[in-house]
């Protein structure tokens, strides 16, 4: 499950680590965009890390529940779901792609 309004939606792997190896302070937003909030030094290490940023939110319930299915340790007549829970209105939304290739055969 995920959930609208997610801020790993908000940014890229490459503007986490161009906003890593700029400065180590804290960046900020707004509706152009993410912006570095001090000089250096900053640091390459950020480089190395998968910040798992979400491109689709849907696509990335499907690839999770798709991860989850091919588990060895997940029986396969177990059903699988995805959904994506609506922050404002509290509302579970199924993702229908999810569903079909979590669905045990």
């Amino acid at each position: 499950m995920h959930h609208t309004d997610c801020g790993m939606e908000t940014f890229t792997d490459d503007v986490m680590r161009g906003l890593l190896a700029s400065s180590l302070k804290t960046a900020t937003v707004d509706a152009f965009g993410w912006h570095d909030s001090g000089d250096g030094p900053g640091s390459a290490e950020g480089n190395y890390i998968d910040w798992l940023s979400i491109a689709n939110n849907a696509q990335s319930v499907v690839d999770d529940v798709t991860r989850i299915r091919n588990r060895p340790l997940v029986l396969g007549d177990i059903p699988i779901y995805g959904y994506i829970y609506d922050v404002k209105t509290g509302e579970l939304v199924e993702v229908p792609e999810a569903t079909r290739v979590g669905a045990a055969p």
